[in-house]
């Protein structure tokens, strides 16, 4: 008897055939003799439903709320499955993050997983039940307040909970059949990729690929627990993602790239006329740090103002960039610089894979595949295994395809898209 978490995205349960459907792969599973725990998503898009209804009632709805809110997607499409496994024969018991023992941070909108006391679960696999939790939320533990994880998150709670319980494996299904070398609904000839690593997986999920959350794969590395990526609408045998020394003991040919990723989700922020002196740069990139605001790249240069003055560019999640500017506007005084630009009408393309270590001219590939598409590259930042440019946002799909192709990765035949946008 083996013990297997699994996790299905909202297109996998976005209707009540579909939950009948993942009831009945769920049963299977069970009667093959494994323990099994679900973690599951809200139905299709009832999150960004919740979200509008939000904004209807609140411009600025108060972050506690809201997560009181939208965590309900997931207790409602937890129940109704367990009652269709109950319709088939097979008794389980749904749970909410906090029922399930998920602790942690008290930030609303982005907390983290602090740690898992499943003893609710363990009890209801010794009864030999399956366990279905809610995915993507859980409770502070400072502040029993209920909290999300972030957009995706059910991928994290699943990992966390694989890892807490001693899982064999965690399965994430979603409406593709793995993980594939680029968006296969921008590149119809993506190659779908049998086995990765954490490290690839990592850098593919940061650059923007949403097949699996960054901090599950995080997880997943931390605890060694191997990923199955996998379709919920057929048996195809999907992705693993595991170990560097796991798939060098296989007989898979090191790829130079593994994949392309993008990202639609971000914005640049210049702060244009910065007097060049000692700790103006700290003084910025300290106010957006203080607002809990993640940065990307960064690229400074001589302004155009005068050579006395630089002009500071940075790329953030579109999502935060009201409260950037109106932080770095704080500080206006104190540092002395002359305005503020805003642009997010722009995109992140990256090429990702260890292999290119070893490999010298991989830069001068890409910038020319992108050159011979006429995609003119704004901002450039580079890490041991990937090379990310920021593009105007109308040429984000060109750049993937010039990309794809330019490192060989396209296929002979079309990747197939089961249902909805890949979660």
């Amino acid at each position: 008897m083996g013990r297997i978490v699994q996790k299905y995205g909202g297109s996998s349960v976005a209707d009540a055939e579909s939950i009948k459907r993942v009831a009945r792969r769920i049963a299977r599973a069970r009667g093959e003799g494994n323990d099994v725990i679900v973690v599951i998503s809200a139905m299709g898009d009832t999150t960004d439903e919740l979200m509008d209804l939000a904004l209807q009632v609140s411009p600025f709805p108060k972050s506690r709320e809201l997560d009181m809110l939208i965590t309900t997607g997931e207790r409602q499409s937890a129940a109704l499955l367990a009652m269709a496994l109950s319709d088939i024969g097979v008794d389980a018991v749904s749970y909410t993050g906090s029922q399930a023992g998920v602790i942690t941070t008290p930030i609303h909108g982005n907390a983290r997983i602090i740690d898992i006391t499943p003893g609710r679960v363990e009890k209801a696999l010794d009864e030999g039940k399956v366990a279905i939790v809610a995915g993507f939320q859980g409770v502070a533990q400072t502040t029993k307040d209920v909290t999300t994880l972030g957009r995706g998150a059910s991928d994290t709670t699943a990992v966390a909970l694989a890892a807490a319980l001693g899982a064999d494996h965690c399965e994430i299904y979603s409406d593709v059949d793995g993980i594939y070398t680029a968006d296969p609904r921008i590149v119809k000839s993506a190659r779908q990729i049998r086995m990765i690593s954490y490290e690839d997986m990592m850098e593919m999920a940061a650059a923007g690929a949403k097949i699996l959350h960054l901090r599950c794969v995080e997880y997943a590395r931390r605890e060694n627990v191997p990923v199955h990526v996998r379709s919920s609408f057929t048996d195809n045998p999907g992705t693993w993602v595991v170990s560097q020394e796991e798939l060098k003991g296989t007989d898979m040919e090191e790829a130079i790239i593994t994949g392309v990723a993008h990202d639609r989700g971000e914005a640049k922020i210049t702060v244009v006329g910065v007097p060049d002196r000692v700790g103006n740069a700290a003084a910025i990139f300290q106010t957006i740090a203080d607002a809990d605001i993640n940065i990307d790249m960064v690229v400074q240069n001589i302004s155009d103002l005068s050579v006395e003055k630089t002009d500071i560019s940075f790329t953030l999640p579109a999502e935060d960039g009201r409260k950037a500017i109106t932080a770095i506007e704080h500080v206006k005084d104190k540092v002395g610089y002359e305005t503020i630009r805003y642009d997010d009408q722009i995109g992140k393309v990256s090429v990702v894979g260890v292999g290119m270590r070893s490999h010298p001219g991989v830069t001068a590939t890409f910038f020319s595949a992108l050159a011979d598409a006429g995609v003119n590259i704004q901002m450039i930042s580079t890490s041991e295994i990937r090379i990310s440019v920021i593009v105007g946002a109308q040429a984000i799909d060109d750049a993937v395809r010039a990309a794809h192709t330019a490192f060989g990765l396209d296929a002979e035949s079309d990747a197939t898209v089961y249902a909805g946008t890949g979660r």
